[in-house]
């Protein structure tokens, strides 16, 4: 498969939903960039060489104001590839002005359908008239966490989705140490919703790649609100990886790829983009 080079950017902590199965502590579900550092990190976009895909999250990326009233402005300007994980809570203006302004570089927008604040056929009715802004080749698949005890339920979300022409994407729970430990019952309901043998374009099951040489620290990496930038989201976890601040100007991409050494890929960003060698030898997808 051909790499994709690819920056997952948290552009904020802020979030207006407190998901009870939330991974993320609320202590890092804060904070955002100055205005002063949002220039920065748009020249540092600027600086990089070739077409690069930016991965855009947060917290809720348009939960800060900043998102929509410069940043969303300084990357229409760019060259990279644009592409965005939301919760969609953001009025349906504010998501066309969004789409208007930034359309044709959109390589994929994910939506997270969190049924604690939200209704599902509402939520779908909403996604298919984002759908109707956008290209035809971009992709918009809504991720949906496999959280314990709701799995029958999801049976009927997911038919719901599908059945809209939308794509479903299910994702199943992690904590911090891992995958969550379904109940046999559970399992069961699991392998329904993903299939049996699901790849990194259907589902998101939290795999190991161990001893596969990856692009990660390469030609992919993930950036905080803070400039901070790791290989990936589990040399992170494990403050591993460490590339630099791309604020203070200390960032610095590895030269070489190399064997994974996780037990747990918990994104499926890298598998689809063409970062993990001997997989998905198809083009990259959605998520």
């Amino acid at each position: 498969m051909q790499r994709q080079p690819t920056i997952e950017w948290q552009t904020n902590g802020i979030c207006n939903y407190d998901c009870s199965y939330c991974i993320q502590s609320k202590k890092f579900r804060q904070g955002y960039p100055s205005d002063k550092e949002i220039e920065k990190f748009l020249d540092f976009f600027a600086c990089l060489p070739g077409k690069w895909e930016i991965k855009m999250s947060g917290g809720e990326p348009f939960a800060f104001k900043g998102f929509m009233d410069s940043i969303i402005p300084g990357l229409a300007k760019l060259p990279h590839n644009i592409s965005i994980l939301t919760n969609l809570s953001a009025p349906l203006s504010i998501l066309e002005k969004f789409v208007s302004l930034v359309g044709n570089k959109l390589s994929v927008v994910s939506v997270s359908l969190h049924l604690e604040y939200v209704d599902a056929k509402e939520f779908t009715d909403k996604v298919k008239q984002l759908r109707q802004w956008l290209k035809n080749d971009t992709a918009l698949v809504i991720n949906n966490v496999l959280v314990p005890n709701t799995l029958e339920n999801l049976l009927s979300i997911k038919d719901l989705v599908e059945s809209s022409g939308l794509k479903y994407f299910p994702q199943v729970m992690k904590t911090k140490h891992g995958v969550f430990p379904y109940s046999e019952s559970d399992q069961a309901i699991v392998v329904k919703l993903t299939g049996k043998s699901p790849t990194s374009k259907q589902a998101n099951l939290a795999p190991s790649y161990k001893g596969l040489v990856c692009w990660s620290g390469v030609e992919y990496f993930v950036l905080d609100q803070k400039g901070h930038a790791w290989a990936c989201r589990t040399a992170k976890r494990f403050q591993e990886g460490y590339l630099g601040n791309v604020l203070e100007n200390t960032f610095k991409l590895k030269s070489l790829p190399l064997a994974c050494k996780y037990d747990i890929c918990p994104c499926t960003v890298p598998a689809n983009r063409g970062m993990i060698e001997g997989i998905n030898k198809t083009a990259y997808y959605e998520n």
